[in-house]
């Protein structure tokens, strides 16, 4: 078919870290063009420009989409985020190459098969990353200390404090007899300890400041064990809440609901499935984790605890969580955060006891 095509295209794109591969087919399938580019905007936009006008694209959410997505976007074209695990089970073959790969996602959008993923919007891409950024500057502050308390394990020094970076555990760190090499390897993890302090610190402030005006993100802080940290968690990842119809599928998204595989009479529930956010997922079971039993989330915890074990029951609690964190951010306001009271059957209704008269004779009065 000739280049001069005028109906409306779907270009399917398999992105990687340097080069992508695009395709051109038309609605009916029929292939127009399959190109190799370097990742470059300009070269990107140049070879678009022959998809006509407001053409259908799709690509994988993979290692560095954002700037793709946000070219095509500004080129006027209808961007399209394809879910990687349900593109794998759609597009399972024998032999596999870019050019296939690239045909595959424009097949699948042109039949309306297509597992699609959500794009955020440039604002909650920016929150996300400092979020995000902020939680890996927080895991290494966590690894360091960790090679502290290793070090000290390794020369025999005994920490009675729950906390070693304490004033009181500075002053044990500060007097532990330890070797040359154990104590240059201590006083170079403080140092970096100290620097992590400040940029984990910076980066709070940024969200904080970011999410100030939030009405959603100062709903949930009403949630038992959910502070400032946890919500900006919660705001960032989820970002549109009405893109869930309920809360059900909020938790499904979180990979907080167990799997289903069913076949004819055959059903099988195992684990919880683990995809998804993992920020959201941590978020709602670090804060379930020591809440009271008398707040709704605590009560779920030991109910469930009580039956089937204590992880099954933080697990169960984590989903009432996010379902109470769904209406938060949705309404702006959280009505359900009283634990549900135990059902009573009702009593049958039992008449007055009236005790027996004696029997009087007719025409005579009782004495």
């Amino acid at each position: 078919m000739s280049e001069s095509y005028e109906g409306k295209q779907v270009v399917g794109i398999d992105l990687h870290r340097r080069r992508s591969v695009l395709v051109r087919k038309t609605e009916m399938g029929e292939t127009l063009e399959t190109v190799r580019i370097s990742n470059d905007p300009e070269y990107l936009r140049q070879v678009m420009a022959r998809a006509g006008e407001a053409p259908e694209v799709v690509l994988e959410a993979a290692y560095g989409w954002y700037w793709a997505a946000d070219t095509l976007a500004e080129l006027g074209a209808h961007v399209h985020l394809a879910h990687p695990l349900g593109v794998k089970m759609f597009c399972y073959r024998r032999v596999k190459n870019d050019e296939r790969d690239a045909g595959d996602l424009a097949d699948l959008l042109r039949m309306g098969r297509l597992p699609e993923a959500w794009i955020a919007p440039p604002a909650t891409r920016e929150l996300r990353g400092w979020v995000r950024h902020r939680a890996k500057l927080v895991a290494l502050r966590s690894s360091l200390k960790s090679q502290v308390h290793a070090v000290l394990a390794e020369a025999g020094v005994q920490v009675p404090m729950s906390d070693l970076f304490s004033p009181g555990g500075q002053h044990l760190l500060a007097a532990a007899r330890l070797s040359v090499e154990s104590r240059a390897r201590v006083d170079s993890a403080l140092r970096l300890i100290i620097n992590v302090d400040f940029e984990v610190e910076l980066f709070a402030k940024l969200v904080t400041n970011r999410l100030r005006e939030h009405p959603g993100y100062r709903a949930i802080q009403q949630i038992p064990g959910v502070g400032p940290t946890l919500a900006a968690v919660f705001v960032a990842e989820i970002g549109d809440v009405t893109r869930f119809p309920g809360p059900a599928q909020l938790a499904s998204w979180a990979g907080l609901t167990p799997k289903h595989h069913e076949s004819d009479t055959t059903v099988h529930r195992g684990r919880i499935t683990k995809q998804g956010s993992r920020l959201v997922r941590w978020a709602a079971v670090e804060a379930v984790q020591r809440v009271g039993e008398h707040t709704r989330t605590g009560a779920v915890r030991e109910r469930v605890a009580a039956r089937r074990g204590r992880n099954i029951g933080v697990v169960a609690a984590a989903r009432e969580l996010v379902e109470l964190v769904y209406y938060g951010l949705r309404d702006g306001h959280i009505r359900r955060l009283t634990p549900p009271q135990p059902h009573t059957p009702p009593q049958p209704h039992t008449p007055p006891h009236i005790p027996p008269q004696p029997h009087t004779p007719p025409g005579r009065s009782a004495a």
